[in-house]
């Protein structure tokens, strides 16, 4: 498998939504290469780094394809125009959630990328496309994008070719990840399978395990809906 990586995305962190909450949501295609460091590219920003960010996080993919769903679904949106919508650093087009396994090794420019996790939507998506529920709208439809953490250090440009590398699990798409997380939830033996999945991030281990030792999923709410948010 060989991408093109159309458009190379950094944002600083702004105020954002109705209580002005920092967000590096706001992302903008740059030109020319940037460095790419086990933390993320140099110049771009996250507001809430307890959840956003960090070495399981360091860069976010969303794939254009997703794009023209999006419109049937909820309307036109200005922020649909370009790459950046959902606050991705890479966007490509072409490649979706089911052609990507967790652990997939990428060369990228002068940087080498594992596929690390699926992100799990937010509520700033619900301001960010102006529509009360779309963070859930995206975690219900599986198009979430993903996540890399950086194995090699390097400069990364727009217009360079992903290529991957090695894919240890092939048995392991994203799309299967997202069954487990968001609609099979009860999944006892599945979950215990992603448990012992090498390269998945420790939060998300943690996660299977929990489930696996209480039999009950997390509370969403928080996360879809935002701090205030009591509905279901």
């Amino acid at each position: 498998m060989i991408l093109t990586l159309n458009a190379l995305l950094i944002g600083q962190v702004q105020p954002f939504g109705p209580r002005g909450d920092g967000s590096g949501i706001a992302k903008r295609p740059v030109a020319g290469p940037v460095f790419l460091s086990r933390l993320g590219l140099a110049g771009d920003g996250q507001g809430d780094l307890r959840h956003h960010g960090g070495p399981d996080k360091a860069v976010h993919h969303y794939d254009r394809t997703h794009y023209d769903a999006w419109r049937a679904e909820i309307g036109p949106r200005s922020v649909l125009n370009e790459p950046g919508a959902f606050g991705e650093n890479f966007s490509t087009h072409g490649v979706t959630e089911a052609d990507i396994c967790l652990g997939d090794v990428f060369a990228l420019g002068g940087a080498v990328l594992e596929v690390s996790q699926g992100r799990q939507p937010c509520w700033k998506l619900n301001h960010r496309f102006d529509c009360p529920d779309m963070a859930i709208r995206v975690q219900r439809s599986g198009r979430t994008g993903w996540y890399y953490r950086v194995r090699q250090e390097g400069p990364v440009a727009a217009g360079d070719a992903l290529e991957l590398l090695d894919r240890p699990l092939p048995h392991w798409p994203l799309t299967r990840l997202s069954r487990l997380l968001y609609v099979e939830t009860d999944d006892r033996y599945g979950l215990g399978e992603m448990a012992r999945l090498p390269p998945l991030p420790d939060t998300w281990r943690r996660l299977a395990l929990r489930r696996l030792e209480t039999g009950q999923v997390e509370d969403w709410r928080r996360r879809l809906i935002g701090p205030d948010g009591a509905q279901g």
